[in-house]
């Protein structure tokens, strides 16, 4: 039970941002090796997954400047979670059929002649939002980025929202 307090006391007010400053690293440090490493080309909307990451990296450094406003930094890092979380269910949908992708991010096969066939093909990106590149347990990387970020927004406004232990 000690241990499970520790790490109640732990999220709760400003260290929470470097745990997810951290997690946002390490978020975008797996993302750049199964790109670079891995050879997985990124997507469209693998690339705009990861600019709120890069935000809350900025935030928690932020953070140990200006302690005084951390539970703001905590508060804005939250909200780029959420972005980078809402981002990552679109993904999901494109991945999934759900709903379409962006415009030129996935396969569109437009009717008409040969040329128009041509044109379409020619326009489809290599990398294609609606195909998974990389899965673990039937979860796409998008889907892993939205339950990660989600987890990191639900840390950071519980740490708000429960603010420092009383003394």
């Amino acid at each position: 039970m000690a241990l499970t307090q520790h790490m109640v006391d732990v999220i709760r007010g400003p260290r929470a941002l470097w745990l997810a400053g951290l997690g946002s690293f390490s978020l975008l440090a797996a993302a750049l090796a199964f790109e670079h490493i891995g050879g997985l080309a990124p997507c469209k909307l693998c690339l705009t997954q990861r600019v709120p990451h890069y935000g809350i990296v900025a935030l928690a450094m932020i953070g140990v400047l200006t302690p005084q406003a951390n539970r703001l930094w905590r508060l804005m890092a939250a909200a780029l979670a959420l972005m980078t979380a809402s981002v990552g269910l679109q993904h999901v949908g494109v991945e999934q059929g759900w709903w379409q992708g962006p415009q030129g991010c996935t396969a569109q096969m437009a009717g008409g002649d040969l040329a128009s066939l041509t044109d379409s093909l020619l326009a489809t990106p290599v990398v294609r939002c609606d195909e998974i590149a990389w899965q673990l347990l039937g979860i796409s990387m998008a889907g892993w980025n939205m339950i990660a970020s989600l987890i990191i927004a639900s840390l950071l406004v519980y740490s708000v929202l429960a603010g420092p232990k009383a003394a």
